[in-house]
Parts: structure tokens; C-alpha cells; sequence
């Protein structure tokens, strides 16, 4: 029988030499072949990069308990920057609410749904037919929809009417 041997090129590793291999006794005997073993990892380098992390840290800490100076400013620079017009109308229009607390309440009761109910979308999206189905239904619809309020001029006209309308109801008249 053969034996079978395996030559490695490489021959230095982190400037050590590779142990020295067992031969076996006889050559007719099959031996059991064993990968070289795996190159011991430089303990100088993981020391290194503990020591710069520390010293990174150090640093930050040290930039975030000095006490320093502000440059002094000037009035004319803090009048300068303005609020833009929609922050200044949500906050007098966040003034003007009494009860903030139901408001909030509403607002992360809004968040809740969006997430659950982008959940449930989630979970028919991944049904083998719904997803199929449900495309068909809503190009159906849309197909409709644009037949009976798009096609004609006084059926547009009607759709439109409605739209301002609507809009004017929920902002009032103004």
C-alpha cells in the first residue's frame, strides 16, 4: 500500500517554524493523515488594540468632563436662525391643545396600529394565493373606478366638486 503525505510550501508563520512531523515506523502500514496544526495567533496584536481602544476612550471621556469655554456669541447670530414657518405653526397649535395628554395618547395609539396593521399585511403578503388575488381585485377596482368618475367631463367634474368639499369640511372654510 501507498502512503499518503502532504508537503506544505509555507514554512514560517509569525516567524515560527512548523513543528516537526511523525513519520510512521513502516511504510506499509496505512497511517491516518492529520492536517498541520493551526498557526498560534499573535498575542502582541489583540494587546495592541485592547491598549488603542483604551486610550480612544480615555480620550472621550476626557473631551466630555472638560469644562470648555464657549466662544462668546453674539445677539445679532441667535437672531439669525429661525424656526421654519410649519415648526412655528405646529408649536402655537400645540399650545393651543388642552388636553395633551389624550393627544399623545392618540398619536402612539396611531403608531400601535400603523405597526400591527403593517404586520397583518405582512403575514397575507406571504399567503400562497391572496397575494395574486388581491392585485386582480385592486386593478379591477381602479379600472372602475377611472370608468366611472374619469372618463367623462361631467362625471370629472362631480368627482372634483366632491374632493373640495371634503377637503373644505375637514379645514374648514377659509
Amino acid at each position: 500500500m501507498a502512503s499518503l503525505s502532504i508537503s506544505s510550501s509555507s514554512t514560517i508563520i509569525d516567524s515560527r517554524a512548523p513543528p516537526p512531523r511523525q513519520t510512521s515506523a513502516s511504510a506499509s502500514s496505512p497511517s491516518c493523515v492529520s492536517l498541520p496544526p493551526q498557526p498560534i495567533q499573535s498575542q502582541n496584536r489583540a494587546v495592541k488594540a485592547t491598549a488603542y481602544c483604551r486610550k480612544i476612550a480615555r480620550n472621550v471621556v476626557t473631551r466630555a468632563t472638560t469644562d470648555v469655554e464657549a466662544p462668546a456669541t453674539t445677539t445679532t447670530e441667535v437672531d439669525s436662525t429661525e424656526l421654519p414657518e410649519i415648526v412655528k405653526t405646529a408649536q402655537a397649535a400645540w399650545e393651543k391643545v388642552d388636553d395633551k395628554y389624550a393627544i399623545g395618547s392618540l398619536a402612539f395609539a396611531g403608531v400601535v396600529a400603523l405597526w400591527g396593521s403593517a404586520g397583518l399585511i405582512s403575514a397575507i403578503d406571504k399567503l400562497p394565493l391572496v397575494p395574486g388575488v388581491l392585485e386582480l381585485v385592486g386593478i379591477g377596482y381602479t379600472g372602475w373606478f377611472a370608468y366611472q368618475n374619469l372618463v367623462f367631463k361631467p362625471d370629472r367634474e362631480v368627482l372634483f366638486q366632491k374632493v373640495k368639499d371634503t377637503y373644505k369640511d375637514i379645514l374648514g372654510s377659509s
